[in-house]
């Protein structure tokens, strides 16, 4: 059959981060597409640390859907009901889809994530944020583990005569599955920078203020210490955004809130549907490995409706993360080759933050 002459399958594909943005491009000259996403951009939300400490890098990681699809549609709206079948949009639209991608991600308190749907108002609200950190003598940062030292390296990077002091329940920093070498080398750093670890003790409560406003902070651990700031930040606190699941679907998560999902990422029990992403159980949550499912399904789906090549099952990854503290600081964990210091973490991430290789595929014509 002539490619004219083929009927091109519908793809729905809910939520534009990491993963659902590849699938959408990936699959946009083979099916008919439509991307549902409550945002006008997408964000690298990898680099918020970097643009909160250097405004000038907002421009560069939200990226307008507009230049996403060349053939099919982007649909500023998100899904309040969805069965497997059918997908219901707040707006009240109807979508039936032959194939249905769940990639709506997941929440995070700002600046990790934006607190604005709408690409202007996020940058305005970190530029706020940027001037009441840089207004700052003391900072607090209450959880330690990827959110909580990337943030601190950066103030610190920027601004190194600020004091910052990050805190969290556990005796460690960086939960997960690492070796102990790059927890030992992060803190050796985090206390080169003048960063003040207090671990082990659970807060009383947390900062009455509202996070990342200007606000006098003074609370106490559980063991008695005594915590003061100008500014807090919250570096906790990731929620997979399932709410919308109906039936069936609602069924498939697990106790975590997470959706199960097979060795080909269609949500157990449907044929149709499948997850990705930080809503999938596939993984641990990080963008890379998003994006790494996106590519994957893709390539699956796209088999499918070709009827040219295999199908590959996804396997979950090994252990890997890379922890800049700041632009030249930080370390990494790597498959085969084990802990990394500054230097590698900062030519791999730290510098560029991942920028090209996370927003090249957003080449389709239109306005920039």
């Amino acid at each position: 059959m002539s490619e004219s002459a083929r009927v091109r399958p519908s793809v729905v594909v809910l939520g534009g981060g990491y993963g659902g943005s590849k699938v959408a491009r990936l699959l946009d000259d083979v099916a008919d597409v439509t991307l549902v996403d409550p945002s006008d951009a997408f964000m690298h939300n990898v680099a918020a640390w970097r643009a909160l400490v250097e405004p000038e890098w907002l421009d560069r990681i939200f990226v307008p859907y507009r230049r996403l699809l060349t053939h099919g549609r982007f649909l500023r709206d998100h899904a309040v009901a969805v069965d497997g079948t059918q997908v219901t949009l707040a707006s009240g639209a109807t979508l039936r889809p032959d194939y249905l991608v769940l990639a709506t991600g997941s929440a995070y308190p700002f600046p990790a994530k934006a607190g604005q749907p709408d690409a202007e108002l996020a940058k305005a609200e970190a530029r706020a944020a940027h001037e009441v950190l840089a207004g700052a003598e003391r900072v607090l940062l209450v959880g330690a583990g990827p959110v909580g030292l990337e943030l601190a390296g950066e103030i610190k990077a920027a601004f190194p005569g600020k004091h910052v002091t990050l805190a969290d329940v556990a005796p460690d920093i960086l939960p997960g599955p690492f070796e102990q070498e790059l927890r030992d080398e992060l803190r050796r750093q985090l206390d080169e920078l003048g960063v003040e670890l207090k671990l082990g003790s659970p807060l009383r409560e947390l900062p009455a203020a509202p996070p990342a406003t200007a606000a006098p902070i003074a609370i106490a651990t559980e063991a008695g210490e005594k915590l003061t700031a100008d500014v807090w930040f919250r570096c906790f606190g990731v929620v997979p955004r399932t709410d919308y699941l109906r039936g069936a679907l609602a069924e498939s998560l697990d106790a975590q809130g997470y959706v199960q999902v097979d060795s080909g990422l269609r949500v157990l029990g449907q044929e149709r549907v499948f997850a990705i992403g930080d809503i999938s159980d596939a993984d641990r949550n990080m963008a890379g490995f998003a994006g790494q499912q996106g590519e994957l399904l893709a390539a699956n789906l796209r088999a499918q409706i070709t009827g040219e090549g295999e199908t590959v099952a996804y396997e979950r990854r090994p252990a890997l993360i890379l922890v800049p503290l700041g632009p030249e600081g930080g370390a990494g964990q790597l498959p085969g080759q084990g802990v990394i210091g500054p230097d590698a973490t900062a030519e791999i991430k730290g510098r560029a933050m991942l920028v090209e290789h996370s927003t090249g595929h957003f080449d389709a014509p239109g306005e920039a």
